[in-house]
């Protein structure tokens, strides 16, 4: 008998993020049919080809949007992040959809906040369908170390050393981090998720990060 594949979306503002804070869970599940929109640097020469390679690594298809991600980090409203989401997700109903926190993975990027946000927000109000949601659950305890996974965080991944490996591999010869970098260093060797469950989960989220 075939099992039906699971259909999954996860939704990031940068090109990396992918595999940063989910790259085990999406390598523990090569079955799943799972698309990464991407909303930042679709024109970008060197981080763009460099997405689309990483995906064929993770077994995923995706698109990349062009959001504003300069260094000054302005501000986006949700009206603008949202109709992106929508225009670059595919419609349909998904199992599983998962994105940044609205608090963020670290102290601090706007675009993942924001990400986070916009897309729980669109949940809530029915314009993208999904069973549940899993929102990355990572601090930095402003600056005083890596990210790293929240232990308290719903659901705890510890990924076997052959696929931390692989993850490391996509950030060191796919998107060519140096092994020094904040980005190697940062790679977590367990990944950690918050669910939102009902709406009601989703209502708290948002209340409690302003949106």
């Amino acid at each position: 008998m075939q099992v039906k594949k699971k259909k999954v979306a996860l939704i990031v503002a940068h090109p990396d993020d992918e595999t940063l804070w989910a790259g085990g869970m999406l390598l523990s599940n090569p079955h799943w049919e799972c698309f990464i929109v991407c909303l930042c640097r679709k024109h970008d020469p060197d981080r763009a080809p460099k997405f689309y390679k990483a995906l064929e690594v993770l077994q995923c298809t995706g698109t990349m949007g062009n959001l504003d991600d300069g260094p000054d980090q302005i501000p986006r409203d949700k009206s603008e992040i949202a109709p992106l989401v929508l225009q670059l997700l595919p419609e349909g109903h998904y199992d599983l959809i998962l994105t940044h926190n609205p608090l963020g993975e670290y102290t601090r990027h706007l675009r993942h906040e924001e990400t986070g946000r916009s897309v729980i927000s669109l949940w809530d109000d029915g314009k993208i369908s999904s069973g549940e949601l899993l929102v990355f659950a990572y601090e930095d305890h402003n600056k005083q170390y890596y990210p790293k996974a929240i232990p308290l965080a719903d659901i705890q991944l510890t990924l076997r050393a052959e696929l931390w490996q692989k993850k490391y591999e996509i950030m060191t010869r796919i998107y060519g981090f140096a092994p020094d970098s904040w980005e190697v260093q940062t790679t977590p060797k367990t990944e950690a998720f918050w669910r939102v469950s009902s709406k009601k989960d989703a209502r708290n989220w948002l209340k409690e990060t302003k949106l």
